[in-house]
């Protein structure tokens, strides 16, 4: 069946937008076909600097004809009634309608509309300009007089559909000044000349030809090889970076790596001030020397070309750039050590942290502060908690962290380490901003883990404080991270510490805790079993979680359910109809039977165990504990009738019930547990 070959061909488009690109553009095509009515096998999107395309195969050449009932009004309904009936359905009389009946409606008009199907070139003649018009590129632009709206000026549009052994049919049609044809062009400067294509496979190829390589992942893999032999040869390593690697990739079409040296003075800088230095300014990855490790004075550059000087030349220039910024890094670098941390805090009076939170130099106070308060409950010395504390924020008025914001924190270490201050402060100025992700570490140490608390519980009191909380996807101030953060610091770091929130911020906490448990694999019941109102220990609910899980993966834990489940929904019934609800209050003189005596004194001791361990914080040994109960409750159910005939006996076996009830509540509220 015919292959749909698709391509708009255009100005450089960004690197960071070109695979979420290459993908919309594929479920544009793809599910525009589909809702056409038209099938197909595979598709796959591309995507290079100037050119955005996809191959669909085995679209049918016809879309199927259809048959639908429309149903019309009643009979003898109004002429205007029917007139609109006759319109929508594309009927000329009355009489090409048939009638149904219905028992309620009485009988109405019903219009088969029968459509054959389209040929498929004329679909994608009507649909393709659409989604090209459509397409949703956050920030498009206009070129010239036209109307038409791309990320870049559109300088063509190939659009060819046929099988295999045929020639294509050109599907034409015309968006803004172009009309769509099968002319593609290579690369800007090896191969600028104009290529006739046909189907997919002789477009690829073509291209390669013509010194373009069209898959993104497959030019990311050349520029890793080629740029690993390079540094082998010369008993190096790359630094890593994937985001780099797909930044450069996106920025050539025909990748050839190459290796250029900077001063070796330079390396005097912090390692990652010359790597971000590099990676900003020229879209190099630096090197490492195999045996030490440490970072050397060369780095790899990719060209979007094969010079006729073997690319002499092009490292030449990326030498005397990179040469120029390390030079500016140093100058920042020397001015920031010159001054203390402490002398740059008056400047964080000119900072605005928000306009409705005050300065920096405002939040630098309370950070001091709140993370005073956190020291001792995380084990932190206070006296260097609120010194870094004091210093976290000082960084971002030095030359370095204006030049490169990345390094906010980091480079507040390598200061307050030159300048004498205690390794735990240092530590804690750089890693109060962390975890910044979820592949993040967390801060270990005492005093880090105290002022990055802080940090996150200000920021989120703050703006919860005046209204600017997350709806919906919108986040601006990464307030999901920070609460993220306080989880993950707090689990990681087996700190037991209550959040000492407002309900409806520890709503929010809560809401990140399913999400993060979720994604680890955590029943989502067991999560909402677990949560309270009133949760607002993290580490708790982690523990009741899989303490809760370790015991219903148990054929005891199980058994204990069903159990809680039989007595729940008994007193569920006989509440409702008592009008009234149970509270647990058990008299022993109206027990009667081994079975039943044998239960009130399981749950009694069970409850007052349970009770102490939750205390102490051990739900694995209350969870244990409720696990004793699951012999009796069996027994109880067997052998005695709750709803007995004399009513003190039954309010006594119903009261009875609620202690279990109450009792297994003191743990989790199992009512939510499904399975």
């Amino acid at each position: 069946m015919p292959e749909l070959l698709f391509e708009i061909f255009s100005e450089e488009i960004p690197a960071r937008l070109q695979r979420r690109a290459a993908e919309d553009l594929k479920k544009a095509v793809t599910g525009a076909l589909v809702e056409n009515g038209l099938s197909y096998k595979s598709a796959a999107g591309f995507a290079t600097p100037r050119r955005l395309a996809v191959t669909v195969t085995d679209i049918p050449p016809t879309s199927p004809d259809t048959s639908e009932k429309r149903k019309g009004p009643r009979v003898g309904a109004p002429e205007q009634a029917l007139a609109g009936f006759l319109r929508g359905a594309g009927l000329e009389d009355i009489s090409q309608a048939t009638i149904e009946s219905d028992p309620k409606k009485g009988e109405f008009y019903v219009a088969l509309i029968e459509k054959k199907g389209a040929a498929a070139s004329q679909i994608l003649a009507e649909l393709l300009p659409k989604v090209i018009e459509g397409f949703p590129w956050g920030k498009p632009m206009r070129w010239g007089g036209g109307r038409l709206q791309w990320v870049r000026p559109i300088r063509a549009i190939t659009a060819t559909f046929g099988t295999e052994n045929d020639e294509p049919e050109v599907i034409s049609f015309e968006v803004g000044e172009l009309t769509s044809g099968q002319i593609t062009f290579g690369h800007r400067f090896m191969a600028p000349d104009a290529i006739r294509v046909k189907r997919f496979s002789d477009y690829s190829a073509s291209l390669e030809r013509a010194k373009v390589v069209l898959d993104l992942d497959r030019r990311m893999d050349i520029i890793k090889n080629d740029a690993e032999h390079l540094a082998f040869a010369q008993g190096l390593n790359i630094v890593e970076d994937k985001g780099l690697l797909e930044e450069v990739a996106g920025l050539v079409e025909w990748p050839v790596a190459m290796m250029g040296t900077f001063e070796q003075s330079y390396l005097k800088l912090p390692e990652e001030v010359i790597i971000t230095t590099i990676k900003t300014h020229q879209k190099c990855f630096c090197l490492r020397n195999t045996e030490s490790g440490k970072l050397t004075n060369r780095f790899v550059a990719v060209s979007n070309m094969e010079a006729s000087d073997g690319g002499k030349t092009i490292v030449a220039g990326n030498e005397r750039v990179i040469g120029a910024r390390l030079s500016d890094a140093m100058f920042f670098y020397e001015n920031d050590l010159a001054s203390p941390l402490e002398n740059l805090l008056p400047k964080l009076k000119d900072v605005v942290f928000h306009k409705k939170l005050g300065t920096q130099a405002e939040r630098m106070e309370r950070l001091v502060a709140l993370a005073g308060k956190m020291a001792p409950r995380v084990g932190a010395d206070i006296e260097d908690t609120q010194r870094a504390a004091k210093l976290a924020k000082a960084d971002l008025v030095s030359q370095m962290v204006v030049e490169f914001p990345s390094l906010q924190g980091l480079m507040g270490r390598y200061y307050a380490l030159a300048q004498g201050e205690k390794p735990e402060v240092a530590d804690a100025i750089e890693k109060h901003y962390k975890p910044a992700g979820p592949g993040d570490a967390v801060p270990t140490e005492p005093v880090a883990i105290a002022v990055a608390l802080a940090d996150k519980l200000d920021m989120l009191r703050g703006f919860w404080a005046v209204d600017e909380k997350p709806t919906g996807s919108r986040d601006p101030f990464a307030l999901r991270r920070a609460a993220l953060g306080v989880i993950r610091i707090l689990i990681d770091n087996k700190i037991e510490f209550s959040l000492d929130v407002e309900p409806d911020l520890l709503g929010f906490f809560h809401d990140r805790l399913k999400v993060s448990l979720r994604d680890k694999g955590a029943r989502h019941d067991l999560v909402d079993a677990v949560i309270s109102e009133k949760s607002d220990d993290m580490l708790e609910i982690v523990r009741r979680v899989n303490a809760l899980s370790e015991l219903l993966d148990e054929e005891a834990g199980q058994s204990l359910l069903a159990g809680y489940r039989r007595a729940a929904n008994i007193l569920a019934a006989e509440e409702k109809k008592d009008g009234t609800t149970y509270r647990g209050d058990v008299t022993p003189a109206l027990l009667s039977g081994k079975e039943e005596t044998t239960l009130a004194t399981a749950i009694d001791a069970t409850r007052n165990q349970v009770s102490e361990l939750v205390k102490s914080d051990d739900y694995a040994g209350a969870i244990s504990a409720l696990a004793q109960l699951r012999e009796p409750v069996d027994n109880f159910f067997e052998a005695v009738l709750v709803n007995d005939a004399d009513p003190e006996i039954r309010k006594n076996r119903l009261n009875l019930l609620a202690r279990l009830r109450d009792t297994m509540h003191l743990v989790a509220e199992f009512s939510k547990v499904s399975g």
